[in-house]
């Protein structure tokens, strides 16, 4: 299935992208360091944002199906840049924090450790950028 998300140069660096199907619009900036205001998400940000809600979004999918309960699941992603060879992410580091009310068996974590890594977004990236992941369970 496609979806068509149709984007706007807007000027001085910030554009404006609508979500075909929800008409849900989000804007993008440059970042300070490449010459951008950093008023807004800029594009490297959104491919973070991608990795770290389609984790969350994938593992949501698999709690749902195995009766299992991840609301208030925390996820951080800390993105790096690098210039060499070229402007590029270096590093997209995942920190996934499961709330403390919800324990869950090792079987389930398992599970939901297999469906985070496996998000289409993750196995999207090109196999130079880095993408440790760090899952963080209650005690």
């Amino acid at each position: 299935m496609a979806v068509e998300i149709n984007i706007t140069y807007e000027g001085w660096l910030h554009c404006t992208a609508v979500h075909g199907p929800s008409k849900q619009t989000l804007s993008s900036d440059a970042p300070l360091d490449n010459g951008g205001k950093g008023a807004a998400f800029s594009p490297t940000d959104l491919v973070a944002t991608a990795l770290g809600t389609c984790m969350a979004t994938i593992m949501g999918l698999v709690a749902q199906r195995n009766n299992l309960n991840i609301d208030g699941l925390q996820v951080q992603v800390i993105k790096e840049m690098t210039a060499a060879p070229v402007r590029r992410i270096a590093s997209l580091k995942t920190r996934l924090v499961f709330p403390r009310d919800k324990p869950l068996s090792a079987t389930d974590r398992a599970k939901l450790e297999a469906a985070a890594k496996a998000c289409p977004v993750k196995q999207s990236l090109h196999v130079d950028v880095k993408t440790p992941v760090e899952f963080v369970y209650p005690d």
